[in-house]
């Protein structure tokens, strides 16, 4: 086999690394079947080293020789921090400690997107109308830790995704409500005086949304944590929860549509992360379509336009296992993205 296998000698190791838990599979060198190790929290371990040494390689079946890892940060460089995690990736350390081939190392929401070419459609939970086009672009963004967003195109028949960091725009307020909550969000954060939409739609950003309404409210803040505000979402008697979530939903469903024209994502919109996937009870679909089209003048195309919620709870390691396996279905950029035993120093 071509392509990817001319660069990275088998077995693949294959790590998507999110700022609270990190999950690992293997492609084996025979028969590319897939092994799951079980998924570990980041901050059980120093760095991705010991998380291998001593998490993965004891259960492994085979000795890896490349490492594909999907990271919630920028690929800017060999030395790479994780934006919501301690943990730094140390490429050309990695190739040492465990005399590695290859390294190649992209963006996990950019695996995300490569998922979204292979997900089965059991894992498609589809929110209201529209119609996928199977060669239009997609996007792929969710709210976990942080906010990730990418897109994917499709081209020659082949599908390439797009790295970016849209989770860090700017979040604007809109209705009374929104103006009213504003100055709290930015007193409740900021030595940079601004608010992003990471901000707002991840764990500590419905933590930050929930307090801000009970300080616009008037009443004291129960919860502190994310879970027990989209658990206490469900009851009436936690009208601040329940107006949280809704919020937060709200302010997804424009997000999403923002993207979905900068991408004019015919091929859907897919969101993925940790939070969503948990609290799809909640979601009212009409509301959130409406959210998602009030975009004049193009509300029309926005309604044309399918979400999809992905619930499949590795997805990126799926889209890094498609690309080991089919890499001559997918581009990829390579440079400054992939490392050799022979390119360390």
């Amino acid at each position: 086999m071509t392509g990817l296998f001319s660069k990275f000698p088998s077995p693949f190791l294959l790590g998507d690394i999110g700022g609270t838990n990190a999950r690992f599979s293997m492609i084996n060198s025979q028969n590319y079947e897939e092994q799951i190790f079980p998924t570990d929290r980041v901050s059980d371990f120093q760095n991705i080293d010991d998380a291998i040494e001593q998490r993965i390689l004891p259960l492994a079946r085979e000795k890896p020789h490349s490492l594909i890892l999907a990271v919630a940060a920028p690929v800017e460089g060999d030395t790479i921090p994780l934006t919501n995690s301690h943990w730094v990736i140390d490429v050309k350390a990695l190739i040492r400690r465990f005399a590695l081939k290859s390294v190649f190392v992209i963006n996990d929401f950019e695996a995300q997107a490569l998922a979204t070419a292979v997900l089965e459609e059991v894992y498609l939970k589809k929110i209201g109308h529209g119609t996928m086009i199977n060669s239009g672009s997609r996007v792929v963004l969710g709210p976990g830790t942080g906010l990730g967003v990418a897109g994917i195109t499709y081209a020659d028949k082949r599908y390439f995704p797009v790295a970016g960091e849209g989770g860090h725009v700017d979040f604007s307020a809109r209705t009374g409500r929104d103006m009213a909550l504003f100055p709290h969000f930015l007193h409740n954060h900021n030595p940079h005086r601004r608010v992003s939409f990471e901000d707002i739609l991840s764990g500590r950003g419905l933590i930050r949304l929930y307090e801000a309404i009970c300080i616009v409210d008037g009443i004291q803040a129960v919860f502190d944590k994310a879970d027990a505000i989209t658990g206490a979402a469900h009851h009436e008697n936690q009208p601040q929860a329940k107006e949280a979530v809704d919020l937060f939903l709200t302010y997804l469903a424009r997000f999403a549509g923002d993207f979905a024209l900068i991408f004019k994502a015919h091929g859907g919109v897919y969101i993925g992360g940790g939070i969503i996937p948990k609290i799809m009870r909640l979601i009212d679909e009409n509301a959130f379509r409406t959210h998602f089209e009030d975009k004049h003048p193009h509300q029309n195309m926005l309604a044309t336009i399918p979400v999809f919620i992905m619930t499949h709870p590795r997805a990126a390691l799926e889209g890094l296992a498609a690309f080991a396996r089919q890499p001559e279905h997918f581009l990829i950029d390579y440079k400054n993205r992939l490392w050799t035993a022979q390119s360390r120093p």
